[in-house]
């Protein structure tokens, strides 16, 4: 039987962050303890670079520290506290360049882990050294713990809390000084539970130690009650399970695997190997090369008697020698072809058929099972109401209604709608044509070689020529509706670009190849002949076209400085030219997808 897969690619560039004004703080509870994470909305410092020397200026573009250090680091970017290095020294200093914290000793920021962010470090905490060992002192000066530890580094995905090292053994504090796991670990991860609402709020801790043996793995919660002692061979958490307050553990001993939940035995160990299904909410299971199913209640729902066991959407596809039997999810079997797979969709009143019995075909049907759109697309994927995204036998990709009429032409290379909006982007690599369309399927615009960007509440589409913006439902926007706080908006005349006040009338001559819109800090890049420059909110240059950037991203500027990303997000400011690496926090999160039909025997 041949089972059929989809293959995604999916791209992402880095994702602008809106910066406005104000800092919120939001409150973590663990054992009973309220701590607080600063989340920085506001950017009032940034690290100056020139001449492979660091300083920092403030959001006018105004120098604060001059670029004398060999590096600076702003843990903080709404606070006016600064770490530079010089050599082996390091400095902390304030706004009025005053060395603070001098009654400390070898004051650090931490750096968080696992964090793709310009935000790279705690935001009000620092660690200090004294006599050999650390403690946490805030951002006043305030001594948090005393210099008892080892090592203090921020634990990987969990801002906020902090791994300590303490007599050879580890655990964890918050940037209370609370403890949060007991100091008696060799090692402690984080478990990867994730959800989009709460990040790794619930995530708990995986803890171990080491034994003539090896090593053997324990659990404790999000809220450091300790479920499993370290005796296990292997241990993760089931994270395609959501599920906040119950942790699903997969734990092995002695090569036999099993699931606790909460601490309590729900699937013993004697199993070769357990997988979770997410769609199904099923563990398969696996003893003596022999595959059952389990369900979320820790029952065998089918029998461990099968040589392979395939799940596709909704049906469990179980194999032996006498031929494949299809179960549906809670275990009974169900009356359908076994060519024949079934996918659920997110509105319940459709689902994908897919058809392997000559080839592989989708179709369409209703939740009554009758057909809706025949078995004949090479593939179909549910977009929103009565939508559907379908790729034909050339593996085009347009879109059909529920009665099988095309809305989009199934001429596109790509296709799908952009995340967070009721807009649909296709693309064709041939002409490098991008057009829109709104939520009915109008188009909206086309435009060659362009250049999408989702901004919080509107969708920018640009290239070398034009810039035009949408709302989240395909309204068309005019730049003074977009950027309603600026004075001044870029317009073009002819094919030149200059700036204009929300009137329309023109404050700065239309003289440049290309022009960038203010930004929240007041200034808006210049091009012209290949060269980029900086005019202010007054419509002054304040710098000529100067500077040789990588064409391919619009710059970003504060005063006289453009902005420069590197490493895991971070950036500085520069003034130094043909920067070909530049990269910016600007740039646009674009998503594809590439469709690729696949085959295996089963």
């Amino acid at each position: 039987m041949k089972r059929n897969f989809i293959i995604r690619n999916i791209i992402i560039s880095v994702l602008v962050v809106a910066i406005v004004v104000g800092v919120s703080i939001y409150f973590i509870y663990n054992n009973g303890r309220k701590y607080e994470v600063e989340e920085i909305s506001t950017y009032n410092y940034f690290v100056l670079t020139k001449e492979n020397l660091s300083g920092v200026i403030d959001r006018s573009g105004n120098t604060i520290i001059d670029a004398e250090f060999d590096n600076v680091v702003i843990p903080n970017p709404e606070k006016a506290l600064y770490v530079c290095y010089e050599g082996e020294n390091t400095k902390i200093l304030n706004e009025r360049k005053e060395e603070i914290l001098t009654n400390y000793q070898n004051v650090e920021p931490i750096q968080l882990q696992n964090i793709t962010s310009d935000l790279m470090y705690e935001k009000s905490v620092l660690k200090y050294e004294q006599d050999g060992k650390f403690g946490l002192v805030d951002f006043e000066g305030k001594r948090i713990t005393k210099p008892i530890y080892e090592e203090i580094v921020g634990l990987p995905y969990k801002e906020g809390e902090l791994l300590v090292k303490q007599d050879g053994k580890f655990g964890v504090i918050n940037i209370k000084g609370n403890k949060l796991v007991n100091i008696e670990y060799d090692k402690i991860s984080v478990d990867g539970y994730y959800t989009a609402e709460n990040s790794y709020k619930f995530a708990g801790y995986i803890v171990s130690n080491t034994t003539n043996e090896g090593y053997r793995y324990g659990y404790i919660n999000y809220d450091g009650k300790l479920l499993l002692d370290p005796e296990y061979n292997e241990l993760s958490r089931v994270i395609g399970i959501v599920d906040d307050e119950n942790a699903y553990i997969l734990c092995a001993k002695n090569g036999q695997y099993g699931i606790m939940k909460n601490g309590e035995e729900l699937i013993p160990n004697e199993y070769q190997s357990i997988e979770y299904d997410e769609s199904n909410r099923v563990f398969t299971i696996e003893k003596s090369k022999k595959f059952g199913i389990a369900n979320l209640d820790g029952k065998v729902i089918v029998p461990t008697e099968y040589n392979q066991i395939d799940i596709t959407g909704v049906y469990l596809y179980a194999q032996n020698s006498q031929g494949v039997t299809v179960y549906n999810s809670d275990g009974s079997q169900a009356n359908i072809d076994t060519n024949i797979a079934i996918l659920n969709t997110s509105n319940e009143k459709y689902k994908i058929r897919i058809d392997n019995s000559n080839g592989t075909k989708y179709g369409v049907i209703n939740k009554d099972g009758e057909q809706v759109i025949e078995e004949k697309y090479n593939y179909i994927e549910y977009l929103f109401d009565n939508y559907f995204i379908a790729s034909n036998d050339q593996s085009k990709l347009g879109v059909i209604d529920d009665d099988d009429n095309v809305k989009i032409e199934l001429n596109n290379d790509a296709l799908q709608k952009i995340e967070g909006t009721n807009v649909i982007q296709a693309s064709t690599t041939g002409d490098s044509v991008t057009k829109l369309y709104s939520k009915d399927m109008t188009e909206l615009c086309q435009m060659t070689n362009a250049n999408v960007e989702v901004k919080d509440n509107y969708i920018k589409i640009s290239n070398e020529l034009d810039t035009r913006y949408f709302d989240k439902d395909g309204k068309e926007l005019k730049n003074t509706e977009v950027f309603s706080n600026n004075t001044l908006f870029a317009k073009k005349e002819g094919d030149k670009w200059g700036f204009a006040n929300k009137n329309g009338n023109t404050v700065v001559e239309a003289k440049y190849d290309k022009v960038t819109e203010f930004n929240e800090y007041g200034f808006a890049g210049v091009r012209l002949d290949g060269k980029w420059g900086v005019v202010n909110s007054k419509g002054e240059e304040v710098l000529a076209p100067t500077y040789t950037l990588n064409e391919e991203i619009e710059p970003y500027f504060i005063g006289t400085y453009y902005r420069v990303q590197y490493g895991f997000g971070e950036v500085y400011y520069t003034d130094a030219n043909n920067e070909q690496e530049t990269e910016t926090t600007e740039t646009p999160e674009v998503v594809t997808e590439e469709i690729v039909n696949t085959t295996e025997s089963e």
